[in-house]
């Protein structure tokens, strides 16, 4: 709502500077009223403050639709739910859905049936052994517990 209020105010503006040029062609062909000549030429003083007030209400829209656009890429996507694990002792692997409230802390391979664990300075075992990290990482933050 604030950039089209900008948006009009700058035109605005730009229109009000301005109607020392326009405004009296636009009177002739309406009849050539005095009064809307005798008032454009009571505004030219003030062109160079009204350009400046439309050109900062410009500045101030492509600031804002910049601001929108950053916000807009830096929203994280939706995170991956799935990954796959792969046994570091006999290389099995398996893909297992990765919960999104809680940690995993241990994983039973299907095929050595060995208890993983996560490795020193991961939070899980999806950190540690999995193709995707686990969701809280994944959405930026440090650890997931």
């Amino acid at each position: 709502m604030k950039i089209i209020l900008s948006l009009l105010g700058s035109t605005f503006a730009f229109l009000l500077a301005t109607s020392c040029c326009w405004l009296p062609w636009v009177a002739i062909l309406l009849g050539g009223t005095a009064g809307i000549t005798a008032f454009s030429a009571r505004l030219e003083p003030f062109s160079p403050y009204l350009i400046t007030f439309g050109v900062g209400m410009l500045g101030y829209t492509g600031f804002g639709l910049w601001q929108r656009r950053a916000r807009k890429a830096n929203r994280p996507e939706s995170p991956v739910l799935h990954s796959v694990l792969t046994c570091p002792n006999c290389g099995f692997s398996k893909t297992e859905e990765m919960p999104t409230d809680s940690c995993l802390f241990f994983y039973a391979c299907d095929n050595c049936k060995a208890t993983l664990k996560p490795l020193a300075g991961d939070c899980c075992v999806f950190c540690s052994y999995g193709t995707v990290k686990c969701p809280p990482v994944q959405t930026g933050g440090k650890d997931c517990c």
